[in-house]
């Protein structure tokens, strides 16, 4: 007998007492079975899904701006001739704040005057003459038709007058309007033409900003508009220093509700702490009723959608449909559905899970 052949035999007898030690290790089937599930069990950890969420805190962002604001413009153009204030000076309502050089505007009112003058001058004289007429139809020196053509001169004389009155003071208007007061008491926020540009009517010189009130606007979805009133106070924090001051909403925009529009909310800030320009977040309060919350660590995403894992009775988990309405810290808030309050969802160990699968709840 070969080396080779003895060899093979002696690992053949080898495998078959290994094969009969491990049917003989297991006293009968249902240690088997034991031993089977114990090994196909996953190790997890589940929380019960929880209810009564009193409120939940949206905050939206914006910027602190003057409760009256103004931006200043020229009604005519031409060349910025001078401006009298620097940023951030404060200016009193009335107060000259910059004037324009347009070459159009003297000539139009002074020629506007004297056409005033001599329209003026020629209805005095016709006044008189027709006063002359009347006395000399009353003698029957002249016909009734050369009194009617003289009364009529000197009414058509006396519109031309109030015409012309009308243009100078147009003109004159548009005179003063190459001087630009300040509407209001306030500082200069923002001054965007410097002395020599060319300013086009209409176009924003400068911006100014009133010392009475700040105030922050904000952009809402239309679903919380029923729940907000004007005159309600709510929380405004500050985004740099995360301190926290109470506001009051001021105006609340109304219009037609429609998916995904945004509505303004106009809240006045009372505290002195905050100036224009600063970012903060106002707070509302969105009361949530009843709604069920479980973990964000136990929400599952997949091409079929969110979903968690539920521990049923039997010790095994199902695959449960959600639909998340929204986040409150590490909360997932949801919409219906079918688990409910108490139910237990898995939120450790989910990687190794799959629908139907036997857990084991780890404290």
């Amino acid at each position: 007998m070969s080396t080779t052949y003895q060899h093979t035999r002696i690992l053949s007898f080898a495998l078959i007492g290994l094969l009969l030690a491990g049917v003989s290790g297991c006293s009968n089937e249902d240690d088997a079975q034991v031993v089977i599930a114990s090994d196909l069990s996953v190790a997890v950890r589940a929380t019960p899904v929880t209810a009564g969420i009193d409120a939940l805190p949206l905050r939206f962002a914006g910027v602190v701006r003057a409760r009256q604001r103004a931006q200043l413009t020229f009604q005519v153009g031409g060349v910025l001739r001078n401006r009298a204030v620097d940023i951030g000076q404060s200016v009193t309502a009335g107060q000259i704040l910059a004037t324009l050089y347009n070459p159009e505007l003297e000539p139009t009112r002074n020629a506007a005057r004297a056409r005033l003058e001599e329209l003026a001058t020629q209805a005095d004289q016709a006044e008189r003459e027709a006063q002359r007429a009347d006395q000399l139809f009353e003698r029957g020196v002249i016909s009734a038709q050369q009194l009617e053509q003289q009364t009529s001169r000197v009414d058509a004389l006396n519109a031309g007058v109030g015409s012309a009155r009308a243009t100078l003071k147009q003109t004159e208007q548009l005179s003063a309007e190459s001087q630009l007061r300040a509407p209001f008491s306030g500082r200069i926020e923002t001054l965007l033409v410097e002395p020599g540009e060319f300013v086009a009517p209409g176009q924003v010189v400068m911006r100014l900003a009133s010392n009475d009130g700040l105030e922050v606007e904000v952009s809402v979805p239309a679903h919380l508009m029923g729940e907000l009133v004007v005159g309600q106070a709510v929380p405004v924090w500050s985004s740099l220093t995360g301190r926290q001051e109470m506001g009051r909403l001021l105006e609340l925009g109304q219009g037609a509700s429609q998916a995904g529009v945004l509505y303004p909310m106009v809240i006045s800030l009372e505290s002195s702490d905050f100036r224009t320009g600063d970012a903060v977040e106002v707070g509302v309060e969105r009361n949530m009723g009843n709604a069920l919350r479980v973990p964000l660590a136990a929400v599952m995403r997949s091409a079929a959608g969110l979903a968690v894992f539920q521990v049923t009775e039997e010790g095994n988990v199902r695959r449960v449909a959600i639909t998340v309405y929204a986040m409150q810290g590490e909360q997932a808030i949801l919409g219906e559905g079918t688990l409910k309050q108490g139910d237990q969802v898995v939120y450790a160990g989910l990687t190794r899970l799959a629908d139907g699968d036997a857990v084991e709840l780890l404290p």
